[in-house]
């Protein structure tokens, strides 16, 4: 038993429960957020890369004292695999829907982890626990940031040319809202030159460019909606 448990044993353990401990406290906050990857594939991934970083450090020591002539190791060469791998696992979360993306913040976070799992691995705890800080800083209250962009979006004139017999405003307004876009105003009149339509004229503020191209498509598929015109309003 002491054969194992050394000094040795001793820093590899407590590498590992601190890549572990810091890893896992990232992905409570992806979990509590309901992101595919969560807890467990964050606790996974540092722990993973933190390993990594201790097997280079001192996995190879014996058989470097016997061939100190010929041996000419490097451990920097381990870690960097780990961090063009995981990119592939990253890369996993990531979902693309017609022409919206998501899983990037969460690719993000499980590289980040990985960094961080080798950073506690090669003793740097200071930068780990400095940069899970930042990390959790940054994933909690940067959406704040997002409602302030939103917030300050140059508005946009849209109009919806409808069917007259057909009651879609409440529809549409519905789907702009439910896509984080504002509706500051709606103007109804009939479109001239045009036998039973209606036209709505929408004061609105969107955020998201490709959000919005999604649901031009959407509003067009929907009953009674016949055509949709929008433009950037001068400032």
């Amino acid at each position: 038993m002491e054969m194992w448990l050394n000094h040795e044993a001793y820093t590899i353990i407590i590498r590992i429960l601190a890549a572990a401990f810091l890893a896992g406290l990232i992905g409570i906050e992806r979990e509590y957020k309901r992101h595919p990857a969560g807890f467990r594939t964050h606790l996974l991934v540092g722990t993973g890369a933190c390993l990594v970083m201790v097997m280079a450090l001192f996995g190879f020591q014996e058989y470097m004292h016997a061939n100190e002539e010929i041996v000419r190791y490097d451990p920097s060469r381990l870690a960097s695999y780990v961090v063009s791998g995981v990119g592939f696992l990253g890369a996993g979360t990531i979902i693309v829907q017609g022409v919206s993306i998501k899983g990037l913040t969460t690719a993000a976070s499980i590289w980040v982890v990985a960094a961080i799992g080798l950073a506690a691995g090669a003793g740097m705890f200071f930068a780990a626990v400095f940069t899970t800080i930042v990390v959790l800083l940054s994933l909690f209250f940067l959406n704040n940031v997002d409602r302030f962009f939103r917030s300050t979006a140059r508005p946009e004139k849209m109009e919806i040319i409808v069917e007259q017999e057909k009651a879609v405003l409440s529809k549409i307004i519905e789907a702009l809202e439910d896509n984080d876009i504002s509706v500051k105003k709606v103007v109804g009149s009939r479109d001239e030159g045009k036998e039973n339509t209606f036209a709505y004229h929408l004061h609105v503020q969107s955020p998201n460019a490709l959000k919005r191209a999604q649901l031009h498509e959407k509003i067009l598929l929907m009953d009674g909606v016949k055509e949709i015109k929008m433009q950037m309003e001068a400032e």
